[in-house]
């Protein structure tokens, strides 16, 4: 007999599979070219600071206000490790048809989800592992990491600049060993003292890194961590620094020498675009690499926008002379120039990483008339010569 209790526990089975069915077709859905396109990021750190997160978070708003058809969705200060929480509730709850994660330890958890969500698109930021369903992108600060070392070696007067490191990883790697060839270019005997602080945004763990290398005679300030902290602890001494991320000429405008400006948009404009008109899906991104750089102008030298070079320092560099085995005698100011053309230029016909390169252990990494791989670039491992201190 089907009595009334058997009734209510059908009707509560059949709402249950109902509920689960129409999860499953939000689930599987795939994004139709042309119609309303809803993204969601995911940023390590908060948008307010100043730094990468935000740098992120100004390009996400000039994507919404570029595209009428485009809604997005942000998390922020989600920790490396539980992104795939946050890539569950903006598909599932928010229903997003693109993820986009922006930091490097993101990257085997947003693979993971690109696996489980085969009809989703993904996007991730710093790394190096696709699926058909996601790809890779970075707009890579190593040619302007070079240009700020050469203004530092040019700057030193204890032949000891600083860079005070977030974690250590290839791209923080290659931005540190960037910055040393250019220290180098302009000043052979000088070095870069490195401390890291294993943190993406900690202004407690970059002053303490900051004032340290004071104390160990360091004159010039980089850096690789997601305030202004370092540009106003090198200031508050009269020390020069350089900005990065965003632009922080005003938290010490005096000492912000120059610095690297992101215009990640650059990258998302142009990826959102093609996922609208279809060219990008869920099934072609296996060898998408956005590896974006000055000649694409998806990074911008400057301690501000519009400002490449504080005039402040501007003398100083055009007095200080280097012997370049092609250009011959020149200012510093005028080899930043000239190499910034050059980097800018499509053909790229220099590179910071052009050979001949050695490692701190005196061993030839890049030989003579050869140049690093995107490859190499992306997984570079050892210390240029000039770097002292920890290494991992």
């Amino acid at each position: 007999m089907f009595t009334q209790r058997n009734k209510v526990l059908l009707v509560t089975v059949l709402v249950v599979a109902v509920i689960f069915s129409f999860a499953s077709v939000m689930m599987a859905k795939e994004y139709v070219p042309g119609t309303p396109l809803k993204v969601g990021f995911i940023y390590v750190g908060p948008i307010g600071d100043l730094g990468w997160s935000y740098a992120h978070d100004e390009a996400r708003r000039i994507c919404e206000d570029t595209f009428p058809w485009l809604e997005t969705v942000y998390v922020e200060s989600v920790a490396e490790g539980s992104e795939g929480l946050y890539i569950d509730k903006l598909i599932m709850e928010e229903g997003c048809d693109v993820v986009l994660t922006t930091s490097f330890g993101f990257m085997d958890g947003t693979l993971i989800s690109a696996q489980k969500y085969p009809d989703k698109i993904f996007a991730h930021c710093s790394g190096f592992k696709r699926n058909p369903n996601m790809m890779t992108y970075m707009a890579d600060f190593y040619q302007i990491y070079y240009l700020n070392g050469l203004i530092a070696g040019a700057l030193t007067k204890t032949n000891k600049t600083a860079y005070i490191g977030a974690f250590p990883i290839p791209e923080v790697k290659r931005h540190m060993g960037a910055f040393a060839v250019g220290v180098r270019e302009t000043t052979p005997k000088a070095e870069v003292l490195v401390r890291w602080i294993y943190e993406w945004f900690s202004p407690t763990a970059a002053k303490e890194a900051a004032e340290a290398l004071i104390a160990d005679g360091c004159d010039v300030f980089a850096f690789t961590e997601d305030s202004p902290t370092i540009v106003q602890v090198a200031g508050e001494k009269g020390l020069p620094s350089f900005g990065h991320y965003s632009p922080m000429y005003d938290f010490s405008p005096e000492y912000v020498v120059s610095g690297q400006i992101a215009h990640w948009e650059a990258v998302y404009l142009d990826f959102l675009a093609k996922v609208y008109a279809g060219a990008y899906t869920a099934h072609n991104l296996a060898d998408v690499d956005y590896w974006w750089l000055l000649k694409e102008k998806a990074v911008e030298m400057g301690a501000k926008p519009g400002m490449l070079m504080n005039p402040a320092y501007e003398d100083e560099l055009k007095e200080k002379k280097v012997n370049d085995p092609v250009l011959g005698m020149i200012s510093v100011y005028d080899l930043v120039m000239k190499r910034l053309e050059q980097m800018s230029d499509p053909s790229m016909v220099f590179d910071p990483f052009n050979g001949p390169i050695f490692d701190r252990d005196g061993n030839l990494k890049v030989p003579e008339g050869l140049r690093m791989s995107v490859f190499e670039l992306t997984t570079i491992d050892w210390a240029v010569d000039g770097i002292v201190g920890p290494w991992e």
